[in-house]
């Protein structure tokens, strides 16, 4: 084959055409599925977040349930729902019985409405009821710190959306290493 052949050839079919990425990518993701798939049958961690609360993490709560009792300790009327969906799956994660807890302590809160949020804790520690303040606090810590569980074995489900840097978010950048807000580099530069 001369040169002029493989030029017309590369031209035709470019090395990184959109027709090949797209298939090599479909084959990547297939693997990946198909590998985590199978993970996830042998260990119960590896399963996709969200799949302890659609069955039913072993106890009554569902992802709704955890979300209202979520907003009522907050005091938030709203709360995003895949950070709700990755806060759930890890505390269930760490407690075989958290969706009991949680299904509890809805009721407790409906029980005593009149409790404000910020006194839950020690209303349920005045009940004698430290098992459910113990999911009281679990609960707050996912959403304000981005952390589940204790360390060594803490899981990070946010960062960025973790609730306490609300208060702040319009006069301080969120600490990091980088000098600028998250993700910054994707926000396109001002001109000169």
């Amino acid at each position: 084959m001369d040169q002029h052949h493989r030029l017309q050839d590369a031209k035709t079919f470019p090395p990184d055409s959109s027709g090949r990425r797209r298939l090599v990518l479909a084959a990547i993701a297939a693997g990946a599925l198909a590998a985590f798939g199978s993970l996830s049958a042998f260990d119960p961690r590896l399963r996709p977040f969200g799949s302890a609360w659609a069955q039913g993490a072993g106890g009554t709560a569902d992802l709704d349930t955890f979300v209202k009792v979520s907003q009522q300790l907050t005091g938030r009327s709203h709360l995003d729902a895949a950070l709700g969906a990755r806060i759930f799956e890890a505390l269930a994660a760490t407690d075989d019985a958290f969706a009991t807890h949680v299904e509890a302590l809805s009721k407790w809160l409906a029980a005593h409405g009149g409790v404000p949020s910020d006194t839950v804790t020690q209303a349920l520690r005045a009940d004698d009821n430290a098992v459910l303040a113990k999911a009281v606090t679990a609960i707050m810590s996912g959403w304000y710190l981005g952390v589940v569980g204790e360390v060594p074995r803490a899981t990070v489900v946010s960062y960025e959306q973790a609730l306490m840097f609300d208060p702040v978010r319009d006069v301080l950048t969120i600490p990091s290493y980088c000098h600028d807000v998250p993700g910054y580099w994707a926000r396109r530069p001002g001109t000169a």
